[in-house]
């Protein structure tokens, strides 16, 4: 969602000094270098116009400067209380820092003084929908919709809201209205692709490549068209042909995104240099002893939803989502990981106790434990074995070529920048294996591996293992977790409402021949699967 104003409209003479009015005319017209030149020299001017301090932020939220930006804002509506297109700016802000709490803060401060403002619902909806609070979020999508009915980006974001709470139907047919309002809507397309049950007609196929070749449209839109075509063809047998379309989707997706495998590598150095026996030993007891969190993590596609399903089917574990909160910690953390080093016992056990505080807000029930299931905090256990020693750690894994195809053929809505290119995957694979292997090494016995092939071959035994693992007693639930009613926000939200399914892994060897570049950069991985090669 973009950080701009409600109006976009052009500014005008009358509302400018000239000079504001040259710096607001460059922003208008995304001439980013020389806005952010004219309003520096205009505020050094006049520091306290809350005009060009609100443009300063909008320029920086463009650039992904959302903490400069939510300053920005803050101090405008310090010197102006009532500025209201600030503070519709502010909310924006914070709901892309994945803060709704404080987004929805602003957000009621705004409707109270415009109760019919359509736009300030919209994100209200997409606000409480990332807090969990369907039951309030589907009926203000529906308010919006009533009154703005030919909003496809809206009616597509309420689709993404009825298939998160299991009304599939009904997401179906707002994501076809989306599409009938706009044909050439690339993620609409993918949505109904991505529910991994709808299988495309003809006239399906022929809109889609349609608008494929309108060589004016959006690149967002090509790419998501891409992904979708793929699995259209895929679900054809046409394996050739999903495969090129997933090659091009891929391409050129990763043009717009900043991935350095050699980055994540270092990382993982790091991060085994440091994670040693005696760092353990002389941190022995620090943290919060709490034991409520349960993390599911590992790979992408590797499923770890299927495993939170399960555990979420039991009497005593309540699933949330994939919470930014871990992450977030992390941030924080001067030169992470190295400052791991540098903490005190103190700030250990705060991390430990600021993170169950900001956890707080998803949960819904009065269960003793919580998922949080976020696949990349595997980047972050040594950070969970420091902060909360007690929490169970779960590494979901899954047949490299399995799990990496099927990252390949995912276009994810953020996140996930290592998924567009084979090669870059294969390395990101190989690192999270070796950082885990490392932690088995000098942390024994505390991270469970669920091994998705396992567990579908042998479901009963491995569901009492993992219920074992989380302290908890066998429920015969969570033999049956596709019948429990629960909101599922990840790709696999459908296939985890059925019975387990065993032809999954075998989805990649139709295209084994385009894999050599995600093989090579897997190396020994994949003859040592399950167990990880020695990286010595």
């Amino acid at each position: 969602m973009a950080s701009r104003a409600p109006s976009s409209d052009q500014p005008s003479a009358g509302r400018y000094p000239p000079d504001l009015l040259d710096a607001a005319l460059a922003l208008h017209d995304n001439r980013i270098p020389e806005a952010e030149r004219g309003l520096k020299a205009y505020l050094k001017r006049d520091p306290f116009d809350v005009r060009a301090i609100r443009m300063l932020a909008e320029l920086a939220g463009r650039i992904g400067r959302l903490k400069d930006s939510e300053h920005l804002l803050r101090r405008a509506l310090e010197l102006s209380p009532a500025f209201s297109a600030a503070r519709a700016n502010l909310a924006i802000v914070l709901y892309r820092l994945n803060r709704p709490v404080d987004a929805l803060a602003e957000l009621d401060t705004l409707i109270a003084e415009d109760p019919d403002h359509i736009g300030h619902a919209n994100l209200k909806a997409a606000a409480l929908g990332r807090l969990g609070s369907f039951e309030e979020a589907i009926p203000l999508y529906e308010r919006v919709l009533h009154d703005a009915p030919n909003q496809p980006k809206v009616w597509m974001s309420y689709g993404h809201m009825l298939k998160t709470v299991g009304r599939q139907a009904d997401g179906i047919a707002a994501y076809r209205h989306a599409i009938a309002l706009k044909p050439d809507l690339g993620e609409a397309w993918w949505s109904l692709a991505n529910l991994k049950t709808v299988r495309f007609e003809d006239a399906d196929i022929a809109a889609m490549e349609a608008a494929r070749a309108d060589a004016a449209i959006a690149d967002e839109d090509r790419f998501h068209l891409d992904f979708a075509l793929g699995k259209a063809c895929e679900d054809r047998r046409e394996a050739d042909r999903a495969f090129a379309h997933y090659a091009a989707g891929n391409a050129l997706r990763r043009t717009q995104l900043t991935y350095d495998a050699d980055e994540t590598e270092r990382f993982v150095d790091d991060c085994t240099a440091l994670a040693t026996p005696d760092f353990f030993a002389a941190r022995a007891g620090w943290g919060t002893p709490s034991r409520d969190p349960i993390f599911i993590l590992g790979m992408p596609r590797a499923g770890s939803t299927l495993v939170e399903q399960i555990l979420a089917s039991h009497s005593r574990i309540e699933g949330t989502s994939e919470l930014p909160d871990l992450p977030a910690l992390a941030r924080r953390i001067d030169r992470y990981p190295h400052g791991l080093a540098d903490l005190t016992a103190d700030q250990a056990r705060a991390m430990g106790e600021e993170y169950l505080r900001r956890t707080a807000v998803q949960r819904r029930t009065d269960r003793p434990f919580f998922i949080d299931k976020l696949p990349n905090n595997w980047a972050h256990v040594v950070l969970i074995r420091l902060i909360l020693p007690n929490a169970t750690i779960i590494d979901a894994r899954r047949d490299p070529r399995a799990c990496c195809f099927s990252n390949f053929k995912q276009h994810f809505a953020r996140g996930q920048a290592f998924s567009y290119a084979l090669d870059d995957m294969g390395r990101y694979y190989r690192d999270y294996v070796r950082l885990m292997a490392h932690l088995d090494t000098v942390q024994p016995a505390r991270i469970h591996r669920v091994i998705h092939e396992t567990l579908v071959a042998d479901t009963e035994a491995e569901v009492r293992r993992l219920l074992g693992a989380c302290g908890v007693e066998f429920e015969p639930a969570c033999l049956t977790f596709h019948e429990t009613a629960r909101a599922v926000r990840t790709a696999s939200s459908e296939q985890v409402r059925q019975p387990i399914y065993t032809g999954g892994d075998r989805a990649w060897r139709p295209f084994a021949a385009h894999l050599a570049p995600l093989e090579a950069a897997l190396g020994d991985v994949i003859a040592h699967y399950p167990d990880a090669p020695s990286f010595r």
